[in-house]
C-alpha cells in the first residue's frame, strides 16, 4: 500500500464515522510535493467535495504568521523584543496583577518577548476572575460586530491591556490573547492596518492569494462550511468564537491570533519559506538567523511546567510548539520539528532536519490537534522512514 492509500484510509474512516465533514492533506519533502489527498465534503448538505483550493478558517494557525510579522519588524530594527508593550499600546500602561490579596503593580512591564512565549499574564475568556473580565470585552466587541461594526484592532487590544494580569509577566505560561496583542503592536509600529501589513509584506511576496481576514464574494464558493459534532453527528456551525466568524466583510478587529482564512497551497508557501531559511522562489522574506530564532523554544523552567499534557516532549516559543524530546511525544516525532494548529482542526508541522512539511486542513469546532491528525502524522512519518526517505 502506497502513502496515499495509507493516508486516505485514515481520512475515509474519519469521514465515515462523522468525525469530520471533509479533510485535506498536503505533504512536501525537500521543496517538492510528495502527497496531496482529500476526503469528504466542503459542504455535506450540498455534497460539495473538498477541493485543493478550498478556503479554511485557520483560527490559531494564524499565530505563526503573526510571529513572522513580528520577526520582520525585529530584524529591520523597528521593534525591540525587550521593549515594554506600553511603549506601543497605551492600554498597557500602569498594569496590575490580580492576586489572592487583591491588585498589585506589575514587577516589570509586559514585554514583546513575553507575548511571543505566552508568558504575559493575559487570558482568553475563561472562568477565573481575569478570564471573566476578558470575556466581557470579547462579548462587547461581538455585539458591535453583530450590529455591523466592531472595535478596531488597536481599540480592542488597548481594552484588553486594561484588564489586570493573571500573574506577573514572565512567571507562567498561559495560552491567551498574546498574538492578538502582537498584531496590534505590528500595526502601531508600522503604521499600516495589520491586514495590509500582512498582505504587502508576507502574502503577496509568497503568492498567498487566498489568505486574508475575510472572504470576498467571488471566492465564497470555495469557503468550506464549518461543523460541530454532537452525539456522534455533524451539523453546520454558524457561530462566532473569539470575535471571529463573520467573513463576509473586512473586519474592524483583525485578530492576529485567530482571524485568518487560507488554503493548503497558500499555507504551504509560508511553511516552505521557513524551511528555506526565510527565502521563497527567489524572494528573501526573513534572514536565516531570524528563522532559526523564530523556530526555537523560549520558555524557562517554571513556565514549562504549565504546558498542556498534549505538548509533552515539546517546548514553546514564538507562538509555536517545538519538539525538544521526541521520545516523550504522543506518537512519532522528530527533533526540532515545529508548528501549530487551530481550534477548528487545521494543522501544520515543519521538520527542518528532514525538510518536510505536513499540512492538514479541516473545520470542526473544538478540534485542535485531533486523534485523526495524529494518525495522519504517524502514518506519514512511518511510511517515509520505512522507505528510507527520512
Amino acid at each position: 500500500m502506497d502513502l496515499q492509500e495509507r493516508v486516505l484510509r485514515v481520512l475515509d474512516g474519519a469521514i465515515a464515522n462523522q468525525e469530520f465533514a471533509g479533510i485535506s492533506v498536503l505533504v512536501r519533502l525537500k521543496g517538492q510535493e510528495l502527497l496531496y489527498t482529500a476526503s469528504g465534503y466542503a459542504d455535506r448538505e450540498k455534497e460539495t467535495p473538498i477541493r485543493r483550493d478550498s478556503i479554511f478558517r485557520l483560527y490559531s494557525q494564524s499565530k505563526p504568521i503573526t510571529a513572522a510579522a513580528v520577526m520582520l519588524l525585529m530584524e529591520r530594527g523597528q521593534l525591540d523584543l525587550m521593549a515594554g508593550v506600553e511603549q506601543y499600546l497605551s492600554g498597557f500602561r500602569a498594569q496590575q496583577v490580580l492576586t489572592g490579596e487583591g491588585l498589585v503593580p506589575v514587577k516589570r512591564p509586559v514585554r514583546v518577548m513575553d507575548l511571543l512565549g505566552m508568558v504575559a499574564g493575559l487570558c482568553y475568556p475563561d472562568g477565573d476572575p481575569v478570564g471573566q473580565m476578558t470575556a466581557r470585552i470579547f462579548e462587547e466587541n461581538q455585539r458591535l460586530i453583530d450590529a455591523g461594526g466592531g472595535m478596531s484592532t488597536l481599540d480592542f487590544v488597548n481594552r484588553l491591556g486594561q484588564v489586570p494580569l493573571a500573574f506577573q509577566p514572565g512567571e507562567h505560561f498561559r495560552y491567551s490573547t498574546c498574538a492578538d496583542v502582537l498584531g496590534a503592536v505590528v500595526e502601531a509600529v508600522d503604521g499600516r492596518p495589520y491586514g495590509q501589513f500582512l498582505e504587502e509584506e508576507l502574502f503577496r511576496p509568497l503568492g498567498m492569494k487566498d489568505t486574508a481576514f475575510w472572504v470576498p464574494e467571488e471566492k465564497r464558493d470555495r469557503f468550506v462550511t464549518c461543523y460541530e459534532r454532537k452525539d456522534g453527528r455533524l451539523t453546520p456551525w454558524l457561530g462566532t468564537h473569539l470575535c471571529c466568524g463573520r467573513y463576509d466583510r473586512p473586519p474592524a478587529f483583525e485578530s492576529g491570533g485567530a482571524g485568518l482564512v487560507s488554503t493548503l497551497d497558500d499555507y504551504a508557501a509560508f511553511a516552505q519559506m521557513l524551511l528555506n531559511g526565510g527565502e521563497y522562489q527567489g524572494k528573501r522574506i526573513l534572514s536565516p538567523d531570524t528563522v532559526r530564532f523564530m523556530t526555537r523554544p523560549q520558555l524557562g523552567a517554571q513556565p514549562m511546567l504549565d504546558l498542556w499534557d498534549s505538548l509533552e516532549g515539546h517546548g514553546y516559543g514564538k507562538l509555536m510548539r517545538v519538539c525538544i524530546d521526541p521520545g516523550r511525544v504522543n506518537g512519532l516525532a522528530r527533533m526540532d520539528e515545529y508548528g501549530w494548529d487551530g481550534w477548528l482542526g487545521s494543522y501544520v508541522a515543519n521538520f527542518p532536519r528532514e525538510q518536510l512539511t505536513i499540512l492538514y486542513m479541516t473545520n470542526r469546532t473544538d478540534t485542535g490537534t485531533s486523534p485523526v491528525t495524529r494518525c495522519v502524522r504517524n502514518t506519514v512519518l512511518a511510511a517515509l522512514s520505512e522507505q528510507g526517505v527520512i
